[in-house]
């Protein structure tokens, strides 16, 4: 089985994460308060606090505070404010980009975002516009150097837990799942002791688009960067094969 390895780019993206730490926890602190009060605290009976979780581990944020975080949010539930929103658009070149949200002002996100795809020569679309060349999938990639296990054995572990898809890379193995059996392969890996360095529900484009005029690679990449340093943007998705 094979698939699009974006493990260097998640390398990346993790490496500049962990230079905003602080940032990142603050962003995943609030994902935590809103799952807690959508579906309260217990990550057993509560889906989305599973992905967070999993998410945030991913990111390396120590278990107490996340812990810490689950406690006061359930104990604060009456005060979060915060709301999921989610913005389609096209960027240079006709790649696509979906933009999810957690604000307390939707005003304020909206232009944000619809300043960041006007900097860049893109453009905000309708909702639904760009979501249907995404498939949503659980995503664990688990990278080589810290995995000295066999691959077909990962593979077969993977696939019994519930995995639908599995690809090794130069330096990297990938494992996708359906978005309802995420938690029980993350937790199946993690039960046998196995590093992943990324964990999540993602959006993963059906099709890639390369981009080779420098002017469009230079106006997607001030999109994404702009996106990046909004404290109010969760994630970004793109079918720009960088």
């Amino acid at each position: 089985m094979s698939g699009h390895s974006k493990f260097a780019n998640i390398k990346h993206k993790k490496e500049k994460n962990d230079a905003a730490k602080g940032k990142i926890f603050t962003i995943l602190g609030r994902e935590i308060a809103v799952a807690v009060k959508e579906g309260g605290a217990d990550p057993a009976n509560n889906f989305r606090l599973a992905q967070v979780i999993a998410k945030a581990k991913s990111n390396n944020m120590p278990n107490d505070t996340i812990e810490r975080g689950i406690k006061k949010a359930a104990g604060d539930v009456g005060n979060v404010n915060y709301k999921y929103i989610s913005y389609e658009g096209y960027g240079p070149g006709g790649t696509a980009i979906i933009v999810d949200a957690l604000t307390d002002n939707q005003n304020r996100t909206a232009a944000n975002v619809r300043s960041a795809f006007s900097k860049g020569n893109g453009s905000i679309g309708t909702p639904g516009c760009v979501s249907f060349m995404f498939d949503k999938k659980g995503q664990i990639i688990i990278d080589k150097e810290e995995y000295e296990g066999d691959g077909d054995e990962l593979m077969m572990l993977a696939l019994d837990a519930g995995a639908e898809d599995f690809a090794e890379e130069e330096d990297s193995y990938e494992v996708i799942t359906p978005p309802e059996d995420f938690d029980k392969v993350h937790k199946a890996l993690q039960e046998a002791g196995i590093p992943t360095v990324s964990a999540e529900v993602t959006m993963i484009p059906q099709n890639y688009v390369e981009l080779t005029d420098e002017t469009a690679i230079k106006g997607l990449q001030k999109i994404l960067d702009l996106l990046d340093d909004d404290d109010d943007v969760q994630a970004v998705y793109h079918n720009w094969d960088e």
